[in-house]
């Protein structure tokens, strides 16, 4: 099983818990945009870390929550997610 967060799974789940529709085009043409760019803030993001923390069976790193870019957030998420051999 591939344990990576893909840009489609992210823009899927700013949908699912904050409401905001992104095309995940945009994470990989843009990857550096602020998330308050599309809408998302820290609250929002704090529920994409609980549902992943829920979804991955394991805390997401304290500093997930603070991410401000996409590409920040899926590194930090990813190399949580590869270390940790889910």
């Amino acid at each position: 099983m591939d344990n990576t967060l893909t840009a489609v799974e992210l823009a899927d789940l700013m949908r699912r818990n904050a409401g905001i529709a992104v095309d995940p085009a945009a994470f990989a043409d843009h990857p550096d945009t602020p998330f308050e760019e599309y809408g998302l803030d820290s609250l929002g993001l704090l529920g994409i870390v609980a549902t992943l923390e829920n979804q991955y069976g394991r805390p997401m790193p304290q500093d997930a929550e603070r991410c401000k870019t996409p590409r920040e957030f899926l590194d930090l998420v990813n190399n949580t997610l590869t270390k940790s051999g889910a």
